[in-house]
């Protein structure tokens, strides 16, 4: 809530304290790092909570797996850096209104995502929600309480404000330093578990190595990577080798799903360059609507490791029984909220962003309701993660995104478009990975542990 909430108070002060023009780059500045940082590195975070998980439950200790989870996120923090500087004409002359300090923002904002969602990650696999919660209220807290400072004090500027909001991961990451310590402290060093590693040659140089598990081809080395299996497929599951496999598939997942979930916007905003006042009106609007999915987003965190340690131990009926509760609450919770976007949602851009425009009621009940279909692939996504099935979310969020963006091309008013778009989108996702878990739940009923008892 109270990210929420900081996100929605940025975009509050920013409409009614900064000129059209301002405002307009500070926006999509918010939509950068909106898309950037969770699209990127909440792939991190999900592979780190899926090496310390998986860990966990076999009592295998992830320490290698987390070192080399380390230096994949500062890998993939520089690369993001050097397209982003590759791509930084574009991006200052249409995103930035030519502020080029917008975009060294930009690129501050990689570095403290990455070790945010690294935190992050470490903290949900051993379900240290507390630290979690804290992560979360300091980047919400420290974004809402800087804007107000700057509005007090009287030197509001895009760079200050794009700071002010920026500095919210660095923050985030700090604050959960003492959880850190104490997990660390708590996570089992029982380096192979009860498939010792010597038993197995292959297993035994690939964690020597940091190399993927294929020197051999024995079941340990190379396990079936839609399944997890025992101490042995686990810490084969921790090499280099697979932590990258995982994250670019999820890389690119986590990416799109935030391109389906915040590109609208900058579409808009390029379109409608004549008419200025109906694009800061629509992103205003997109924003108020999207708040829901960041109330939701720390299910997943939630609900990750829950589900791998019931994969790791082949109990199905637990991750059926825990996706299917979770979904009944989306739909009980989102199709109200759609409902009061349409009623409330006009006024309140209006009212509260101090737009001079009004959106439709029917555009925000639509956005509202594309919300939904984002929130169900966010339930999904965890538990496809858990499974192994890293391949079939990446392949759900490609798909959904070329729909996506050959909408936001079609000819016509962009708003009616980015509004068709982004209710496609979403809905191919849900509809690819909740098929391929529904079948891979019905081919595993039997409840047979895979990984025997913690030794």
């Amino acid at each position: 809530m109270i990210v929420g909430l900081a996100g929605f108070g940025f975009l509050a002060i920013v409409g009614n304290t900064m000129p059209p023009a301002e405002t307009v780059a500070l926006q999509s500045l918010y939509m950068m790092v909106s898309i950037i940082g969770p699209g990127l590195f909440v792939s991190l975070e999900q592979e780190t909570n899926r090496v310390v998980s998986s860990g966990i439950a076999a009592t295998v200790d992830p320490r290698p797996g987390i070192r080399r989870a380390v230096l994949l996120g500062a890998s993939l923090a520089g690369l993001t850096i050097l397209v982003l500087l590759a791509a930084s004409p574009l991006l200052v002359d249409r995103l930035f209104g030519g502020d080029f300090m917008l975009l060294s923002l930009t690129l501050l904002s990689v570095v403290m995502s990455a070790a945010m969602y690294l935190t992050r990650g470490l903290l949900g696999a051993s379900q240290q929600f507390t630290g979690y919660a804290a992560t979360l209220g300091a980047e919400g807290l420290s974004r809402l309480l800087a804007c107000i400072a700057i509005v007090l004090v009287g030197i509001g500027g895009t760079s200050m404000f794009g700071l002010a909001f920026v500095a919210g991961g660095g923050f985030a990451a700090l604050v959960a330093l003492p959880w850190l310590r104490r997990e660390f402290a708590a996570l089992p060093r029982k380096e192979h578990g009860p498939a010792d590693s010597q038993t197995d040659p292959a297993v035994a140089r690939t964690e020597d190595s940091g190399e993927t598990a294929t020197a051999e081809p024995s079941a340990a080395a190379e396990p079936d990577t839609e399944t997890t299996g025992t101490a042995a497929e686990v810490i084969a599951g921790h090499t280099l080798g697979r932590i990258a496999k995982g994250l670019v598939f999820l890389g690119v997942a986590t990416l799109l799903a935030q391109l389906v979930a915040n590109l609208a916007p900058l579409v808009v905003n390029g379109r409608l360059v004549e008419d200025r006042a109906a694009a800061t009106a629509f992103g205003f609007a997109f924003v108020l609507t999207r708040i829901p999915l960041l109330l939701f987003s720390p299910i997943q965190a939630m609900l990750l490791p829950v589900l791998t340690k019931a994969a790791v131990h082949g109990e199905y009926s637990v991750v059926r029984k825990r996706v299917g509760i979770i979904l009944i609450a989306v739909a009980a919770v989102g199709l109200p909220g759609a409902a009061g976007s349409a009623l409330l949602g006009p006024w309140m851009v209006v009212t509260f962003f101090g737009a001079e425009a009004r959106p439709a009621a029917g555009v925000m009940a639509l956005l509202g309701l594309s919300t939904v279909l984002l929130m169900l692939a966010q339930i999904l996504q965890p538990a496809l993660v858990a499974m192994g099935m890293h391949q079939t979310v990446s392949i759900a969020w490609v798909l959904g995104t070329l729909l996506l963006i050959g909408m936001l091309a079609l000819p016509g008013d962009p708003i009616s478009a980015a509004v068709i778009a982004q209710l496609a989108g979403p809905l191919v996702v849900v509809l690819i990975t909740g098929i391929a878990l529904a079948r891979r739940l019905t081919t595993r009923r039997a409840d047979t542990p895979s990984v025997p008892a913690a030794q």
